[in-house]
């Protein structure tokens, strides 16, 4: 196997006495879905707040195409190639759909700010925009106001904004949370379709949803890795039965 594009090791955060994350060690490689799943409290948010910047690590490593980023600012991260969505969705809601991907593919610029800059610079931006919408079926909404969409619509079009930014990685934290099953099969099926370029981490409470999509599962309990390889090995785990999916095999 190819050397993966992000490797975490030995990953730790505390808030004062609490150790929310501790040790853990995963690898990222592109076209490969890897899952974390675990109990409330297990560290899974912190973790993603972590690798994204949005945290300091107490200690560990994070290495991105073989260069350490751990603890680097969340926008040289970004920059870098590392996307990610949130638990609660973050869009501008009066704001367009395309206005949203434009936003953000114009993030990845050193200098957002710079208003002289060679006409093709703007072309460039609005074609990643375009080209994030096409991968998220919103052409047709291109020109809705975001507050306008649907929930699901609204989670397709946070997934195009961190498309928009050309990114090599996605964390994605929780993207189904408050669908119902359509919108929920819709967006999983989008997921997939994007796992073939690039690497994501995804976080998600679904079981059904983790087992169908995911090719590697890590399980994590109180802030450490619990197991993790390919989803029918974690699935016929004792100890993830035990410490979180219940002792009864038919709970999975």
């Amino acid at each position: 196997m190819p050397e993966p594009v992000l490797r975490v090791q030995g990953l730790s955060k505390n808030f004062g006495g609490l150790a929310a994350v501790k040790g853990v060690c995963l690898d990222m490689h592109v076209s490969q879905l890897h899952a974390v799943i675990g109990p409330n409290g297990a560290g899974k948010s912190t973790l993603i707040n972590v690798m994204s910047g949005d945290l300091r690590s107490s200690s560990g490593s994070i290495r991105y195409e073989g260069k350490e980023i751990a603890n680097s600012p969340p926008d040289r991260i970004a920059r870098l190639g590392i996307a990610r969505s949130y638990q609660k969705v973050n869009i501008f809601p009066r704001l367009s759909v395309f206005e949203n991907c434009r936003l953000a593919a114009q993030s990845r610029l050193k200098s957002s700010m710079r208003f002289f800059r060679p006409t093709r610079k703007y072309a460039e931006i609005n074609e990643a925009a375009e080209r994030a919408m096409e991968l998220t079926g919103l052409v047709s909404r291109a020109g809705s106001f975001a507050l306008a969409l649907s929930h699901g619509e609204q989670r397709q079009l946070e997934i195009a904004m961190t498309l928009a930014t050309s990114p090599r990685v996605l964390l994605l934290d929780e993207p189904l949370a408050g669908m119902g099953a359509e919108e929920s099969s819709q967006l999983l099926a989008l997921i997939s379709t994007i796992a073939t370029d690039h690497a994501i981490l995804l976080i998600e409470h679904d079981m059904d949803a983790v087992f169908s999509v995911a090719r590697v599962l890590t399980v994590m309990v109180n802030g450490r890795v619990l197991e993790s390889g390919a989803p029918e090995a974690v699935r016929r785990s004792s100890a993830v039965q035990e410490a979180y999916l219940g002792k009864e095999e038919s709970a999975l």
